[in-house]
């Protein structure tokens, strides 16, 4: 009995053993199964020079905040404009899927098509925060989505320069004879008005604007306000320095991504992607309001000749932008649409800011 017992706790003892050793086998084979999170490695090509203020700055900030919430799982390399393809082929590069991002304005876009001239801005229209308000509350992210669904790309408000100035000039403008043969750079619908009132404009990047001021290849332009205006030196190129800036009371600055990378992303990183750009659409805005008024203080001081355009001439452009809006707009069914509604906002707005900010503005020292 003695021997029979010993046999059976030996057995027990040796199953016992097999066990674990079996479930030290089948371990590392249950835990190799679970699958890694699938990670993403996009291009992101741009319309600025490297590291640009507040333009190029804001793509590279954007990459990184995506990349560090994501915790790796989408990184994103930046490219300035001209490292892997021309500013001015941004949309082009990420609607083929060459680049799955591109970072850039809308109305670089116009000669792809001519609805995108909204979206950036519109002469005499909405101010920034109202230009904000209007795509994500109001229904115009939604017709700008729609506007850009053809070419296989999906749009987001990336950021806002503000209120622009009204551009740098080699002549002063005295009267509306002053805008008849005059050679700008301006791009938008702010470039057709001028074109209406006699002048020719031109369609550049904003690296080469310095040098055509400079050699007289044109005799003004337009570019955004003091902040980047300063970082290009154009206050050494061009003697006067315009304002207000009617033709972009506000520019929207775009993020584009191409519609078949955005479906390939699963749901949270379409949440974090999204995410990302709404922080960066502020905090652009935050840096050339800040910016802007630090910058202008330097060129003051610099002995730049700050002017107002005369009222005849603002007259005539905002009667000339009336006219080219309403025949963008009846150019197609979602044109008219988008103007119906961006002019039903600008209407209810003005009652409200009519006596808010520009009451306050009228009474601030």
């Amino acid at each position: 009995m003695k021997h029979r017992h010993s046999f059976s706790f030996a057995v027990i003892i040796a199953a016992c053993l097999t066990l674990l050793g079996c479930n030290q086998e089948t371990a590392p084979t249950d835990s190799a199964v679970v699958s890694q999170p699938e990670t993403f490695n996009w291009k992101m090509v741009t319309a600025w020079p490297k590291n640009y203020p507040g333009l190029g700055t804001s793509a590279e900030r954007v990459a990184e905040r995506i990349n560090s919430m994501s915790n790796g799982r989408l990184t994103i390399k930046v490219y300035a404009g001209g490292e892997l393809v021309p500013a001015l082929e941004v949309f082009d590069t990420v609607s083929r899927g060459t680049a799955q991002m591109g970072h850039g304005a809308a109305y670089y876009w116009k000669g792809k098509t001519d609805t995108a001239q909204f979206f950036t801005s519109v002469p005499f229209g909405l101010s920034a925060i109202e230009m904000n308000a209007w795509l994500h509350k109001g229904g115009g992210l939604a017709l700008w989505e729609e506007a850009y669904a053809p070419f296989g790309v999906k749009p987001f408000a990336i950021g806002n320069s503000g209120m622009q100035m009204g551009g740098w000039f080699n002549k002063e403008i005295q009267s509306l004879d002053d805008i008849k043969g005059l050679k700008i750079r301006m791009p938008g619908l702010g470039g057709e008005v001028l074109n209406r009132l006699g002048a020719t404009t031109v369609n550049l990047p904003g690296s080469e604007v310095f040098t055509a001021l400079q050699t007289n290849a044109i005799d003004a332009s337009d570019w955004v306000s003091p902040y980047n205006d300063l970082a290009f030196g154009l206050h050494k190129a061009a003697k006067y320095y315009y304002y207000p800036g009617w033709q972009e009371p506000q520019a929207v600055l775009e993020m584009i991504i191409n519609q078949d990378a955005w479906d390939s992303l699963p749901a949270d990183l379409q949440a974090i992607v999204t995410e990302a750009i709404r922080a960066g659409n502020t905090d652009m805005l935050d840096d050339f309001t800040w910016n802007n008024a630090r910058a202008l203080a330097e060129l003051k001081q610099a002995d730049v000749q700050l002017r107002r355009f005369p009222d005849e001439v603002l007259q005539a452009l905002q009667v000339q932008s009336t006219d080219v809006l309403e025949e963008l707009a009846a150019k197609s069914e979602l044109n008219q649409r988008i103007w119906d509604s961006m002019q039903a906002f600008q209407k209810q707005i003005t009652l409200m800011h009519e006596i808010s900010e520009k009451e306050l503005y009228n009474w601030r020292e």
